[in-house]
């Protein structure tokens, strides 16, 4: 298989060899040393948020822990440079590194998901979205994606996203069992006639018929796009199908469950060289190229570019694809916990690294769970769940996810004691008499002691002890 770089053009590299002492990290040491004295108020906000990471439960899906050396790449010189363009063809001088920078990134990318094409440049999951979308899209025309309350996400064309407003959205849904419908997928294609089909989320917990979807958007005449974002780092590892090869289009965050930077990446696999619909002879590479820059981007983020290097680099270890294994083992073993205890689960389980607890019928809201949970050192977020009646800011339905759980080497049987502290505050809430729920405070020390004492058995690795 070729791997194709945004540039057509690479040089043999010339990086220089790392001599001791570094001179990055005398920089960063630096910074570091004098940051407390110059700016305390600062310094003290951000040693608060390194102990909070540590102390608190994050049962949480929409994000990983990055490793120490991807903060770092992160925080690096290459915050200075200014590049607008791609390697060996950039708006500004002084790119001579970082060129071969984001080289190194984008055959990383390609390499992790077996593509032929990757780009590095989107500033997140959303952007990338939005540059493919406008792309391949004109205002006005249709666009199929999965409906917000069924699990989707704002830039599938819901309402509140541009992407709702500059087309014509059409929204499917999920079956009585909770999964994709996959009847109403191709029933309202044919109908609509829609010029990009999205076959991705941000809350389902099942597994993506990326055929299937294929299928349909042939039959129409329509491009696919598959957002991974929440489950990047499972079909990095073969935990769950790849679309990169079925799909026209990939996209994905690095930061949701790549263990990298805020960010995104488009990738393209056997698409990357054809010319599909009325786009003439110009290979689609070589349209979301230009769609990222100049149409949608500007200079882009040359640290956050140096830290995705990185994270892909350890994504592609043998330890990251046990882990992903590890994140997917521990959400059936929360489900299977969860539902023991008697609560409901959107789909009935998980195939992936998320578990949705559908609140409805009841008292409890999302945001009342979500509140109670984070005073007792336990994050997890509200919801929408499917037919929810309840408002975006108050919602139905909890979303858990396991990446940071693993993360701390907790495993299955660790889960039934996530499950256990979840449902005794979930079921602990009373209603006030004014309005809203409380947690008594003897069930939320109980919680809080037992969330320390985990915390305290599975450190984040690497990350500084806080006690």
């Amino acid at each position: 298989m070729t791997i194709k770089s945004p540039s057509p053009v690479r040089p043999a590299s010339t990086a220089p060899p790392v001599t001791a002492p570094c001179a990055h990290r005398r920089l960063l040491d630096q910074g570091l040393g004098t940051l407390p004295d110059d700016d305390p108020a600062l310094a003290g906000l951000l040693d608060a948020e390194a102990r909070y990471q540590q102390e608190n439960l994050a049962m949480v899906a929409y994000a990983s822990l990055a490793h120490p050396s991807v903060l770092a790449a992160a925080g690096s010189a290459l915050s200075n440079v200014t590049a607008e363009g791609y390697p060996g063809a950039r708006y500004h001088p002084g790119s001579r590194w970082f060129d071969q920078v984001e080289r190194l990134a984008t055959d990383r990318a390609a390499a992790l998901f077996g593509a032929r094409y990757a780009n590095v440049q989107p500033h997140s999951c959303s952007s990338a979205n939005l540059s493919v979308l406008f792309t391949l899209m004109r205002p006005g025309d249709t666009l199929l994606g999965l409906h917000l309350d069924a699990g989707g996400h704002l830039t599938h064309g819901a309402p509140a996203s541009v992407t709702g407003r500059c087309f014509h959205a059409v929204h499917y849904g999920l079956g009585p069992d909770g999964r994709v419908d996959l009847e109403q997928v191709a029933d309202l294609a044919r109908r609509h006639r829609p010029k990009v089909i999205v076959a991705g989320a941000s809350a389902y917990p099942r597994t993506w018929d990326y055929a299937a979807f294929r299928a349909v958007a042939d039959e129409v005449d329509a491009y696919l796009l598959a957002d991974i974002s929440h489950i990047a780092g499972l079909v990095a590892a073969g935990a769950h199908p790849s679309p990169v090869d079925v799909a026209h289009v990939t996209t994905t965050s690095t930061y949701k469950q790549l263990a990298g930077p805020r960010g995104g990446l488009i990738l393209l696999g056997a698409a990357a060289d054809t010319a599909p619909g009325a786009a003439g002879r110009t290979p689609l590479a070589e349209r979301i190229q230009r769609g990222v820059f100049p149409r949608t981007q500007g200079t882009p983020d040359a640290a956050a570019i140096a830290a995705k290097a990185r994270a892909l680099a350890l994504a592609a270890q043998p330890r990251f694809t046990t882990l992903a294994h590890r994140i997917k083992a521990n959400a059936r073993a929360l489900a299977d916990a969860l539902s023991a205890r008697g609560h409901r689960l959107v789909s009935g389980g998980t195939d992936n690294h998320m578990v949705l607890l559908d609140l409805s019928g009841g008292t409890v809201t999302g945001a009342a769970a979500e509140e109670a949970l984070q005073d007792c050192g336990i994050l997890a977020n509200r919801n929408r769940v499917p037919g929810d009646t309840r408002p975006p800011l108050v919602t139905s339905g909890l979303r858990l996810g396991t990446n940071i759980l693993a993360q701390r080497g907790m495993g299955p049987s660790e889960m039934a004691v996530c499950a256990e502290l979840v449902d005794t505050v979930v079921r602990g809430l009373r209603a006030r008499s004014g309005g809203g729920h409380r947690l008594e405070p003897a069930v939320r020390d109980r919680v809080r002691a037992a969330v320390r004492e985990l915390c305290d058995r599975f450190p984040v690795p690497l990350y500084p002890a806080v006690r």
